[in-house]
């Protein structure tokens, strides 16, 4: 392990813990005190990922990340806290091209920042291996630098899966639905909101299916998610709370920190929150949405949207569905930030089509509006 990590941080005891925990870890370590130390940091020693605080003097995190990402594009981890000022500029961070976020427990300068050690070496290690998906407004198209290029090459070159991928993209133009959809439903995690935010631009304001979004996220965020979307689409996004009946043209975020139901209620569709499950390790949980919609409609008014993320949460369901005559999209890894969840479902044979993340929306409505 030879990988160089910038610290940026205006605390010196932030600086301190932090880059000595990474230190033990077998990380090299260079710090910054603000943003505008942080870009030259970034220009001179071209560190392998960043960890960004968001509250700092003379540049704060934002701003400084807009500008990595236009000069020297660099995975990199926000932290944060889990005040709702704090939530909305973490989603603003990700948007932006933030890989993910780590919040810190106490708030900005933290005397306990060690009990978030393990989730941060968690993020960093998915940081390192992940796409730096720029905002469309930095750069169109995106283009990993060479450094993230050459570690993707190493460590997700999986030739059956790429075979896979490669077989299925060529049965996408004969895909069409054998009947009239009721339903998407998108499981989405690390790189979430920047690419929901790409997909739901492409979606029109009279769309004829709900679309139900379970992202990896706790409550104060996913509420601010769904705040932030909305005011960006045509389409209109609510944070689900209670229960709601699905209607056509709408997008539901499932809200954090809890699961998220799909039944029928006199004749129906409704989305109902529910206690997180404690035999599913993400939440909101893709798999139970994704198995709660199998039964509250016909497979094959189903399509299921398997997005960037680590992990396999939802795959398994989804590629059951499949079988039952659902249609099923995984984003392809051009485009994921983490290629993790797409990748478990293309190999279980799970997806009907391999797209990237710019392709799914048109595929949608091609889809959902085949009789306007």
């Amino acid at each position: 392990m030879n990988e160089l990590i910038l610290v940026v941080d205006d605390s010196a005891l932030m600086r301190k813990h932090i880059g000595e925990f990474l230190r033990q870890q077998g990380y090299r370590v260079e710090i910054a005190r603000n943003g505008e130390e942080c870009l030259e940091k970034v220009q001179h020693f071209q560190p392998d990922a960043i960890t960004l605080d968001i509250n700092m003097p003379v540049m704060d995190g934002l701003t400084c990340l807009s500008h990595i990402m236009e000069r020297n594009p660099c995975p990199t981890v926000m932290l944060s806290s889990l005040t709702k000022r704090g939530a909305m500029s973490t989603i603003e961070a990700i948007q932006l091209g933030a890989v993910d976020y780590v919040c810190k427990p106490g708030g900005t300068v933290s005397l306990n920042i060690n009990e978030a050690f393990p989730d941060l070496l968690s993020k960093i290690r998915i940081a390192l291996r992940a796409r730096v998906k720029r905002p469309r407004t930095v750069s169109e198209p995106t283009a990993p630098n060479t450094k993230t290029a050459e570690r993707r090459s190493r460590q997700h070159t999986v030739r059956p899966v790429q075979e896979a991928r490669a077989a299925v993209q060529e049965k996408v133009i004969n895909i069409e639905p054998s009947a009239d959809i009721d339903l998407i439903v998108v499981g989405v995690s690390t790189g979430g909101p920047s690419t929901l935010e790409e997909l739901l631009r492409g979606l029109p304001a009279n769309f004829k299916a709900p679309v139900v979004i379970a992202q990896h996220m706790p409550a104060t965020f996913t509420h601010n998610l769904a705040k932030r979307l909305n005011g960006l689409v045509s389409i209109q996004v609510e944070h689900v709370e209670r229960m709601t009946s699905l209607e056509p043209g709408k997008v539901y975020i499932a809200r954090g920190d809890a699961d998220i139901l799909i039944q029928r209620r006199n004749g129906k569709l409704v989305a109902q929150p529910a206690p997180s499950s404690e035999n599913h390790l993400w939440h909101p949980s893709v798999s139970r949405m994704v198995e709660s919609a199998g039964k509250a409609t016909q497979a094959k008014r189903i399509v299921c949207v398997q997005l960037t993320g680590m992990g396999n949460d939802g795959a398994q369901e989804m590629a059951h569905l499949k079988q039952q005559g659902a249609l099923t999209i995984a984003e392809s890894e051009e485009t994921a930030v983490v290629f993790g969840m797409p990748q478990e479902l293309i190999k279980k044979n799970g997806a009907s089509c391999v797209l990237p993340s710019h392709k799914v929306a048109n595929q949608l409505v091609k889809w959902v509006m085949r009789t306007a």
